[in-house]
């Protein structure tokens, strides 16, 4: 649902007692309550309502001439929804962003549900592995007797574990990611090399999803990069985004790899040399999944400070970048 303001352009150009201008304050008033009001302290000349002087965007209210979002006037927005930003955005997205702070919430802890389920898997992993081991070095039939029957059972649950969760996060990762992708193309979609449609279909694209989800998360942190107070741009490193990446290329990679070496594996000394690898990429899947928390988290806070401070003076407004894919 999108956010709507009383300072909408339509509502300016058709005056304040229009039946356009009349229906968009009901719906307003409907969505946000006491915050819908006619501002009764906007600037204005003649019939023109005087820009904020910091962000060139929104009506000035306060006498120093500043929006209530620059001045920090402007009370709470409820859940899910944050302050308009101008658009269009380049590929037909709407031009009010939506908070991703309940889905980023919701990744990290799926996330640490990944993380525990990993953890499981390595404890029980190296257990059946220790069973295999004794029967190599010491001829030990233990991993034939009910120990190895129970080590057996307890790694097909922490498997199984790893699946479900792995699954759950990645499709409300997925989601997040999205919606991060088209809140971006609000806050500049000038940056932006490909369309809202791969932040989805990216992922799924066989040797291209090692590619294509890093450069729509490329545009997204260029776009959300934090603005100071001022409304100038503050360069913020990339560090959470490059690691991340590259740690959830290098899991998917030993998962792989490790994944065909157990299948494979036919006798004792096979078992155990898989076994370890096997718990060595699950822990590789530990650093992803931390990392993963660290780049939500950056990202997400990035876009609540961009919401809050608007687009800064002078950014480009709408066309996507040339040779961009759709």
């Amino acid at each position: 649902m999108k956010l709507l303001s009383l300072h909408h352009p339509h509502l300016r150009r058709c005056g304040t007692d229009s039946p356009a201008a009349v229906g968009l304050r009901s719906v307003g008033r409907a969505l946000l309550g006491r915050d819908a009001r006619p501002c009764t302290h906007t600037t204005s000349r003649g019939d023109f309502s005087v820009l904020c002087t910091r962000c060139r965007i929104r009506t000035a209210v306060t006498d120093d001439g500043l929006c209530t979002f620059c001045s920090g006037t402007r009370p709470p927005l409820p859940d899910g929804l944050m302050p308009p930003v101008a658009g269009p955005g380049g590929w037909g997205v709407a031009t009010w962003p939506r908070s991703p702070v309940g889905l980023a919430r919701a990744v990290t802890a799926l996330l640490g549900l990944v993380i525990a389920a990993d953890l499981f898997a390595i404890g029980t992993g190296l257990r059946l592995r220790a069973l295999w081991q004794g029967l190599v070095t010491d001829g030990s039939m233990d991993i034939h007797g009910k120990g190895g029957d129970t080590a057996e059972r307890l790694y097909g649950i922490a498997a199984l574990s790893q699946g479900v969760t792995l699954l759950a996060t990645g499709v409300v990762f997925i989601i997040w990611f999205h919606r991060t992708r088209r809140n971006a193309e609000v806050f500049d979609p000038s940056v932006q090399r490909m369309g809202p449609g791969w932040a989805v279909g990216g992922w799924f694209v066989p040797v291209a999803n090692f590619w294509f989800p890093y450069r729509v998360a490329s545009g997204v942190w260029e776009a959300s990069a934090q603005t100071r107070p001022d409304g100038g741009w503050r360069a913020v490193p990339r560090t959470p985004l490059n690691l991340w990446w590259g740690a959830w290329v290098v899991s998917l990679l030993c998962t792989r790899v490790t994944e065909r070496l157990w299948d494979r594996a036919e006798d004792a000394e096979e078992i155990v040399r898989a076994g370890g690898l096997v718990a060595a990429s699950d822990a590789v899947d530990i650093v992803a999944a931390v990392l993963a928390v660290l780049y939500v988290r950056a990202v997400t806070g990035m876009q609540v400070e961009r919401a809050l401070h608007g687009r800064p003076p002078g950014a480009p407004a709408s066309a996507p970048a040339p040779g961009a894919h759709r």
